[in-house]
């Protein structure tokens, strides 16, 4: 009997120390399951905060194309409304010399057979500045005005007593407005 318990008390004792080698292993694979389910979620952390990374770069570049097309569609239209509203400017540009020589033709002194001309002339003169005021186009006005170089082209400077400082005198070549654009300024003569 005395065999038999020391066979069981053997047996018992090779039994435990198969169970801790057992609970050994298996704590040592657990440590290494823990350990490779630890470095999987930090490399699954740094990806997620790449990724948010890239996220908010490419949110950022939309948001900048999308304002750089708003500004190109805002540039465009205002592009196309300034063509619009200056269309006729580079006509305007040929008639005016025409316009000149017809005042100058204009104030040339006429006698009684050539007065029919004349009025005829005068006529075609007031039909090309009809046509240019329903474009837009307006004479600068000059004489007795103080001198705005933006709209005038001082020439000459003169002196008088009766007259301001910096006051227009005198007008040489008439100016010319489209809406609100100076297409040829007034060539005037200026007192000091």
């Amino acid at each position: 009997m005395e065999e038999q318990n020391r066979d069981t008390t053997q047996t018992t004792e090779k039994n435990e120390e198969n169970i801790t080698e057992v609970i050994d292993n298996t704590d040592q694979d657990g440590v290494q399951q823990m350990g490779s389910d630890e470095s999987k979620m930090e490399s699954l952390k740094a990806e997620v905060d790449q990724l948010k990374q890239e996220k908010e770069e490419l949110h950022q570049r939309v948001l900048r194309t999308q304002a750089e097309f708003d500004n190109f569609k805002k540039r465009s239209q205002k592009e196309k409304e300034a063509e619009r509203k200056y269309k006729a400017e580079d006509l305007v540009n040929e008639l005016l010399p025409a316009i000149d020589n017809f005042e100058r033709a204009l104030q040339v002194e006429v006698n009684d057979a050539g007065e029919g001309f004349v009025d005829g002339i005068s006529m075609v003169y007031r039909q090309l500045k009809d046509a240019l005021k329903a474009q837009g186009v307006e004479e600068i006005e000059c004489v007795g005005e103080t001198f705005d170089p933006t709209v005038h082209h001082a020439v000459m400077q003169v002196e008088e007593e009766d007259t301001e400082s910096n006051t227009v005198t005198e007008e040489l070549q008439k100016g010319y407005m489209l809406k609100d654009k100076v297409i040829r300024p007034a060539m005037v003569k200026v007192n000091k």
